[in-house]
């Protein structure tokens, strides 16, 4: 993938060097200044997220959260193993908050406990869960909607949550239809 990034980014200095050799450095500075600019605006959500679980963690509030959880990633995954359904828990927290990036480790770590007890099944549905971003709040693209300056940054609120919902269904009701017509 590096590859093609080298190869369109020379192409592209090819391009504006010979149509337009003064616009090359403003793009160039403009295009960096934008990347840290939404690095930084990611940084901030997700310290602020990942504060907010430290926290949780700390007072129980997630292991109640996860309780809760629990039972329902058990029957779902059709596991009985406490530490990865406490994680698959975390991970559907994190990801129903729309934080994709914070919700990984437990993802890794649920994968890790799945692999021991050689539950394939579980492992792909987690995939199919996590590819559909399952999301109540897009918290991310709202902060990042809300750093490039619109002035309605929430308002991706209602289209993100009937999209993930819809995508999540039909990919987790085509995966268990496929699973069910290969046993029979």
């Amino acid at each position: 993938m590096n590859a093609v990034f080298t190869v369109i980014f020379a192409a592209s200095l090819i391009a504006v060097t010979i149509v337009s050799p003064e616009s090359f450095l403003p793009a160039l500075m403009d295009g960096a200044k934008t990347s840290v600019s939404t690095a930084l605006t990611l940084f901030c959500v997700y310290a602020v997220w990942t504060g907010l679980e430290r926290l949780a963690e700390k007072s129980g509030l997630e292991r109640l959260a996860a309780r809760g959880l629990k039972r329902g990633a058990a029957k779902l995954f059709k596991t009985s193993n406490e530490a990865a359904c406490g994680y698959i828990a975390m991970n559907l927290s994190c990801n129903l908050l729309g934080l994709g990036g914070a919700a990984t480790p437990f993802a890794v770590k649920a994968m890790g406990e799945l692999e021991k007890e050689d539950n394939g099944f579980a492992q792909k549905l987690l995939f199919i869960i996590n590819s559909t971003s399952v999301q109540i709040v897009p918290t991310t693209v709202i902060a990042l909607r809300a750093g490039a300056g619109s002035l309605a940054a929430a308002d991706i609120f209602l289209p993100s949550l009937i999209c993930t919902a819809f995508s999540t269904v039909f990919a987790v009701g085509i995966y268990l239809a496929g699973v069910k017509l290969w046993r029979t």
